[in-house]
C-alpha cells in the first residue's frame, strides 16, 4: 500500500493546479510581448494561460501577472523538513523559567554584520515592539539586549563578544549577491573558534535566505527565516542554553 501523498496548487478547487505568476521580460508591451509570455509559461509546463496584466516598466520592459495550471503534483511523504526543535512558551512562562533557573538575565548580543545595512529584521526580533504583535526580546523580563545595528565586522563582533560575554549571539544577514552572506557567516564562526568561544554560547542566525539546513552545515545552532517572530527565537535561545548547561 502506497503512502504516497500528492497535492497540487489550489486555486478554484482542490488540485485544480491554479498558479499565479509574475515575471518581466525585455519587450515593449504590445502583442507581441502578450504572446511571448503566454509562450514562455506554456514551455515551463503550464496550460490554460491567462495574461491578466501587462505593464511598461520602463523602454523596453514589461511586467506581467499571469494565472495558468500546472498538471504537476508533490508527493510531501517524500519531503523532510529540518526546523529547530523548541517548546512554544508565553512570556511570562519565559520570563519565570529563566528567573528560577538562571537567577539572572539571559545576555544576548544581535548584529547585522559586514556591509550588510538592512536591520529590519535584527530589530523586529530584538527591539520591545517586536513583530506582527509578538513583542521583541527586550520586553522579556528574561533578557539583557545588546543590538549593534548594521554592518559590524566580524572581527569586531567577537571584540564585543569577548567584551560583554553573552549567552547568546544572534547574527541577521539579508543581503544574498554572490553568496556573500555565507562568506561573512563562515567567516565569524571560524573567529569564534580561533577564540575558542563557541561552544560557550548559543548563536543563532536569521534571514530570508537562511534555513535551518543551512545554519547547522555552518556550525551555527539555528537559523530562522522569513515569518520568524520573536517569540522563536526567545525560546529557542533559553531551551539551547539549558540543554547545553541542564544543571543551572
Amino acid at each position: 500500500m502506497s503512502n504516497s501523498r500528492l497535492i497540487r496548487t489550489y486555486g478554484d478547487q482542490i488540485n485544480d493546479g491554479a498558479v499565479q505568476l509574475s515575471f518581466t521580460l525585455p519587450l515593449e508591451s504590445g502583442a507581441l510581448a502578450k504572446e511571448a509570455a503566454k509562450r514562455f509559461c506554456e514551455k515551463l509546463g503550464f496550460h490554460d494561460v491567462l495574461i491578466c496584466t501587462m505593464e511598461n516598466i520602463g523602454e523596453g520592459f514589461s511586467f506581467f501577472v499571469v494565472y495558468a495550471k500546472t498538471p504537476f503534483s508533490v508527493d510531501i511523504s517524500d519531503i523532510k523538513v529540518i526546523t529547530p526543535k523548541y517548546k512554544k512558551l508565553p512570556r511570562e512562562e519565559l520570563d519565570e523559567l529563566v528567573k528560577t533557573r538562571f537567577r539572572r538575565k539571559i545576555v544576548v548580543i544581535g548584529a547585522t554584520i559586514g556591509t550588510d545595512a538592512h536591520t529590519v529584521g535584527l530589530d523586529s526580533i530584538l527591539n520591545m515592539k517586536g513583530f506582527h504583535g509578538d513583542y521583541g526580546l527586550e520586553r522579556y523580563q528574561a533578557f539583557e539586549v545588546h543590538n549593534l545595528g548594521s554592518q559590524v565586522a566580524p572581527i569586531d563582533l567577537v571584540k564585543k563578544i569577548l567584551q560583554i560575554k553573552p549567552d547568546a549571539v544572534l547574527v541577521s544577514q539579508v543581503v544574498t549577491q554572490r553568496n556573500a552572506h555565507i562568506k561573512n557567516l563562515t567567516e565569524f564562526m571560524d573567529l569564534l573558534h580561533a577564540e575558542g568561544i563557541r561552544e560557550n554560547i548559543v548563536v543563532v542566525v536569521g534571514g530570508p535566505r537562511i534555513t535551518h539546513e543551512l545554519a547547522l552545515e555552518m556550525g551555527y545552532d539555528a537559523g530562522f527565516g522569513a515569518g520568524t517572530v520573536p517569540s522563536d527565537v526567545a525560546n529557542f535561545i533559553v531551551q539551547e542554553l539549558l540543554k547545553k548547561s541542564p544543571t543551572v
